[in-house]
């Protein structure tokens, strides 16, 4: 069954955006286990539209975007994009999503429209989808957890977002009583600078609280990977061989071994 994935958190700055991107990409690559790699449907859910210019494609200039689908004027797969990374495909964004968030609320439905346009035939081609959401629990976050097999919460080690993270469980525990009850999460620590003792302290908090959940897999902090969207590439294309590609490809061999297992 394909895999989707939703990648949210309610604090800024903790490398939402540069996760999706850079696990997307190498879930995308192909490997001496997996030559052709699987196909990847990135979702681009915040108005902010990070992901949608990280691939290079400029929200302005868009005739249609995600909110066309949610709004079910047009499918998901007509909304799609190649990217200029093979087997990558984008649904993007654009501030429209701003004004969508609103009408959408109180539509009969709307928390499962992002689901319903996932489960269609013509979604079907896509292995695995991975959901950019914005960093606010408004409906479009709503869509995504509803529709998600597997929440990835990326947490920086410093004390405001590892109480970001248990704000964050409460409202991921409304979703499971609601609209999803067999969504699972998995945290990943993002941003990670072992040099300095808070933020080995507030791992070690993490993983002691959250057990299994907490990817083994660390994404460290590195200039490079901070650049790699400004230039429209992920990491793997950017600087393959910098320490944070070799990161986002370990945690994508984590990911799906670990779904492997779950199956």
């Amino acid at each position: 069954m394909p895999l989707k994935i939703a990648i949210s958190s309610q604090k800024g700055g903790v490398a939402k955006t540069t996760t999706t991107l850079s696990l997307g990409a190498c879930l995308a690559a192909a490997t001496d286990s997996r030559p052709y790699g699987y196909n990847v449907l990135l979702i681009d859910l915040d108005p902010q539209a990070n992901l949608t210019m990280a691939l290079g494609v400029n929200p302005g200039n868009l005739r249609r975007m995600i909110g066309d689908a949610l709004l079910e004027q047009s499918s998901l797969l007509a909304v799609s994009r190649e990217s200029a990374i093979a087997n990558l495909d984008l649904v993007p964004a654009s501030q429209g999503l701003l004004v969508l968030d609103k009408v959408l609320f109180g539509r009969p439905g709307f928390e499962y429209r992002l689901k319903q346009q996932l489960t269609s035939p013509a979604a079907s081609q896509f292995d695995i989808t991975i959901c950019d959401c914005p960093p606010a629990f408004g409906t479009l976050t709503l869509n995504a957890l509803t529709a998600a097999d597997l929440l990835i919460i990326p947490v920086t080690c410093e004390y405001f977002s590892a109480r970001s993270l248990q704000q964050f469980m409460e409202l991921v525990n409304l979703v499971k009583r609601n609209t999803n009850p067999t969504l699972r999460y998995r945290i990943l620590i993002t941003l990670f600078d072992k040099r300095n003792r808070i933020s080995n302290i507030i791992l070690d908090q993490v993983r002691s609280k959250y057990g299994s959940t907490v990817f083994r897999t660390i994404i460290s902090i590195d200039t490079r990977l901070r650049e790699s969207p400004v230039v429209g590439q992920p990491i793997t294309v950017y600087a393959p061989h910098s320490r944070s590609a070799e990161e986002y490809h370990a945690l994508a061999v984590e990911l799906m071994n670990d779904e492997q297992t779950q199956s």
